[in-house]
């Protein structure tokens, strides 16, 4: 046996040189297998065959179930055998220790070692930066320039360029290692130099990269791919597709990593030409084989929104994996094909494919998106039977589906189950409480994220803001606005839009403006901001002055701008304005927009333009039940009954459903045109459209009732009201018994509407006039008495008249205009000249102004 076993280390020590030769591989896993079993370390005494035998067998064990437990017995041989001072021999046996980790064994290994070369030293400073132990690999490698009699070598040089990539702050040392490479001589080797663009790059040093990488005279795939992922990491991706083409003229060909950066970029450019070229590219040289590069480019058009082309590649696919489906899911969510992402990760599990953290995530947010609860449940229970359940991004997508399908219930119990949440957690529960306005909750939720120590982030806050514009509360929205600038989050243009929103509101306008003011950028959103607050408050004439200003700025208007201005121009009844706007729309290309078209039919109709407000609507290529019930409205308002009765059958024939509006313009037109069997037919349809009657409807059946001089059952049907009635209804009622002269019904309406609402002026006036019209003027007397003593103040009339493309506002009684003299003489002139012509005032209605 033992002559055996030496005729083959003969054999093997003539095959060393050849080591990648099949037999000497051979020869050496049979030497190690005829170690007797009784003797383990027993070696050949010749000490040349021991020392090429052992060193054969430690490059060799890699290739061995259980390796570590291999070298124990070879280190033991190596001590037994006196080699512990062969630094060759340790050398190699500290490399296989610092590849499986084993720190603590290569350490002492390491420290007991009587001689130690420049190989010892740099695989230990390896070890220790590819382990995250950056202060011992850099104190180490000082050492070795104390003690090591040899230079440095591209690797110790690389691992100390990876250390200080690693550090926080080690920018400056990193620098000092770059001179050290240079007086080294290694400022040419491509291994050293690819780590340093690494380093400049990762260090934000863009320029600095670019010229290591210039300098370089020889590149490899791998330098390549470093400097061109550097750019689109730092947002230059226009330069890294540059540099893709450079790369073109070497003959360096590029790997799956740089085909992916060169993706990335094309897909942050939305650069599609860019993405077909490089996915041609894949395809002449045969990689479409390789599935990470299939992955890259579904990834690349998904997020090009090309979701159809990414589908197709998918569905081409001869092999996937599981990021292949996971790619296509996460793409389809992205794009909103949302029920197509459910339905591809339901295919995924049935096929037998185990989904990831990140797909499940995705289809949650599908199921979020969708309000599909049930099958939202479903991933739940798939998360739990994988063991996915408690990983963080699952967890958090679990909080966002349930928030978002309004479950709070199931959030907040996937939220408490959560065992560390964080800031995520926190803001997915928050913005659920916030969609559902409720206020203390979330503000419960966000004081308990500040017992936490967690850093709220803008999300957070933006979630406080929707409840808190939702709810109008102002005090809220200053504190959250405190809140913002103590913790010291950006004030970027979504918040700062959020917050001009908010405080328009509120009815703050002023600070809503004061905040516009101060924001150092401000894009067309903020901008449409503030130009809604001012409509909303009916500051229209501000709205003006800002679109003014907005010109001279460098912010183009957007469709957005344009409807805020036909909703000035209709709050001014200024139809001059509203053209000069419909002109600008046209020019900018954006009157096809249903937003806008929608606005410009209700500031013509607003403005008595009816012939141009009905033109608008037929010319409109685009309708949505917006613009359907604004022309219903328009033909309402100018006492065309049949008109907005033929475009609600024309509606219906045309397949769109109506909604609570439509009626309500629909039922409007009847009031005004008298029809009441017609409308009264109208108002007992609503349920077969699936629209619960509201107020406004009711009212309108009420005021149908009235004109018929069917009190009584107009009476009766507010009494049938499933809602508690409000004072309108009974002021309904009381206006008709104003016009047939009913004192007694009028008088019961009038107190039922009063004790709903008793400050509204209107009931008490309509009460008075009933009184006065029957000549009983001592009630007259005590309604006036009534109203003085509750405090009850009757609003002055107003009215206005645009003149040289200024408004000019009348209110009565008012003596604060400056040409209030002149004004009031030419009202008395045309008063004298109305009496000539035979007018007699009905000295009836004293109480009205």
């Amino acid at each position: 046996m033992r002559n055996n076993y030496c005729y083959l280390l003969k054999v093997h020590l003539k095959n060393i040189q050849k080591s990648t030769n099949k037999q000497a591989f051979n020869l050496s896993t049979l030497a190690l297998d005829l170690l007797p079993s009784k003797d383990p370390y027993f070696f050949p005494p010749d000490p040349q065959l021991k020392r090429c035998l052992i060193a054969n067998l430690l490059q060799k064990l890699p290739s061995y179930p259980n390796p570590i437990a291999h070298y124990k017995r070879i280190q033991a041989q190596i001590v037994v055998s006196g080699y512990q001072s062969d630094t060759f021999l340790i050398n190699i046996l500290l490399n296989l220790y610092s590849r499986y980790d084993k720190l603590g064994d290569a350490s002492k290994l390491f420290d007991e070692m009587p001689k130690k070369n420049l190989v010892s030293w740099s695989t230990m400073v390896s070890m220790y930066t590819r382990h995250g132990y950056i202060e011992k690999a850099l104190a180490l490698f000082l050492e070795s320039r104390r003690n090591c009699c040899k230079g440095p070598n591209e690797y110790i040089l690389a691992s100390v360029i990876r250390a200080c990539m690693q550090m926080g702050d080690g920018g400056e040392l990193g620098v000092q290692i770059h001179d050290f490479v240079f007086k080294c001589g290694f400022d040419q080797d491509v291994y050293v130099g690819t780590c340093l663009v690494d380093f400049y790059m990762k260090s934000g040093c863009i320029d600095e990269a670019r010229l290591v990488f210039d300098g370089l005279k020889g590149k490899n795939a791998v330098t390549w791919t470093t400097m061109i992922t550097g750019y689109v990491k730092s947002g230059k991706a226009e330069v890294a597709l540059q540099l893709f083409r450079q790369r073109k003229a070497t003959d360096v060909m590029p790997d799956r990593y740089v085909l992916s950066s060169v993706l990335s970029a094309c897909s942050v450019l939305d650069f599609i030409q860019g993405g077909k070229q490089v996915h041609c590219h894949v395809l002449r040289r045969g990689d479409e084989m390789d599935v990470s590069v299939i992955n890259v480019l579904i990834d690349f058009y998904c997020k090009c929104s090309k979701v159809k082309a990414a589908y197709r590649l998918f569905d081409e696919m001869t092999a996937r994996n599981v990021i292949s489906w996971t790619t296509m899911i996460a793409g389809y969510m992205q794009n909103s094909f949302n029920r197509e992402a459910m339905t591809l990760f339901s295919e995924m599990t049935r096929l037998g494919w185990k989904a990831d953290a990140f797909a499940c995530t995705s289809v949650l947010t599908s199921c979020g998106s969708l309000k599909a609860l049930d099958q939202g449940r479903q991933v739940h229970a798939y998360t739990i039977k994988d063991n996915l359940e408690s990983d963080d991004f699952v967890a958090n997508g679990l909080i966002d589906m349930y928030a978002k399908c309004s479950s709070l219930i199931d959030a907040r119990r996937a939220f408490d189950i959560m065992g560390d949440q964080n800031v995520v957690s926190y803001n997915a529960m928050i913005e659920g409480y916030s969609s559902l306005e409720k206020l203390s909750e979330a503000l419960e939720l966000f004081h308990n994220m500040r017992r936490q120590s967690l850093q709220p982030s803008l999300l957070t806050f933006v979630s406080l803001l929707g409840v808190s514009a939702a709810l109008c509360t102002i005090e809220l929205s200053r504190q959250i606005h405190t809140l913002i600038i103590k913790f010291g989050v950006s004030l970027d243009l979504f918040v700062g839009s959020s917050l001009i929103d908010i405080y328009s509101k509120c009815s703050h306008v002023k600070e809503a403006r004061l905040l516009f003011e101060e924001m150092k950028e401000k894009d067309i959103v903020v901008w449409n901001a503030l130009f809604f607050g001012y409509t909303q408050q009916l500051e229209s004439e501000e709205a003006l002055k800002l679109f003014s200003k907005l010109q001279l700025s460098r912010q183009n208007p957007n469709e957005f701008t344009f409807a805020a201005l036909m909703i000035a121009s209709s709050n001014l009844a200024s139809l001059q304005h509203g053209q000069q706007f419909h002109t600008q729309l046209i020019k900018h290309g954006l009157d096809s927009d249903p937003f806008v078209t929608n606005a410009i039919i209700d500031m013509y109709a607003k403005c008595g333009s009816f012939q141009d407000a009905c033109k608008t609507f037929n010319t409109t290529t685009w309708r949505d039940i917006v613009c359907w019930n604004s022309v219903i409205s328009t033909y309402a308002h100018h006492g065309e009954a049949e008109g907005a009765l033929q475009i609600f059958k024309r509606m219906l024939k045309e397949g769109m459903k109506p909604n609570y509006v439509t009626f309500v313009g629909l039922l409007s037109a009847c009031v005004h045109a008298g029809f009441v069997e017609l409308g009264l037919q109208h108002f007992e349809s609503m349920p077969t459209f699936g629209v619960e009657p509201g107020i406004e409807h009711y009212a309108c059946a009420v005021s149908l009732l009235g004109h018929a001089g069917k009190l009584y059952e107009a009476k009766a049907l507010i009494e049938s009201v499933p809602i508690k009635p409000a004072a309108v209804l009974w002021r309904t009622l009381l206006s008709s018994c104003r016009i047939v002269g009913n004192v007694e019904l009028g008088r019961y309406a009038a107190e039922r509407a009063i004790s709903i609402d008793p400050m509204d002026s209107g009931s008490y006036t309509l009460l008075s006039n009933i009184f006065a019209s029957k000549g009983m003027w001592a009630d007259v007397k005590r309604v006036r008495e009534k109203m003085d003593l509750e405090g009850v103040l009757k609003e002055p009339g107003c009215s206005w008249i645009e003149v040289n493309n200024e408004t000019n506002a009348f209110i009565a009684r008012d003596r604060t205009h400056h040409d209030s003299g002149l004004i009031y003489l030419v009202l008395d002139n045309l008063i004298m000249h109305i009496k000539c012509a035979g007018y007699v005032p009905d000295i009836a209605i004293p109480v009205d102004d």
